[in-house]
């Protein structure tokens, strides 16, 4: 078993632990829907990111919907 060979120093044992503490994330409020958010991540409730609608959107350009197996 390991046994420290000195005892450790109130400032040793601080500067070891200043890298330790919680910190609480940031969040951010949307000036027009007043949802929180994560800063520059789009908001999931409404999928706008920075003013622009980005998820949930109803005009989606693609394949999707359009089997080409299905034909013949």
């Amino acid at each position: 078993m390991a046994v420290p060979k000195r005892r450790v120093c109130p400032s040793r044992k601080g500067m070891r632990q200043s890298h330790q503490a919680l910190v609480a994330p940031a969040i951010s409020i949307d000036a027009k829907t007043k949802s929180v958010h994560r800063p520059h991540h789009v908001d999931l409730r409404t999928g706008l990111y920075r003013g622009r609608q980005v998820l949930f959107r109803d005009d989606v350009q693609g394949t999707q919907g359009t089997d080409d197996t299905s034909k013949g």
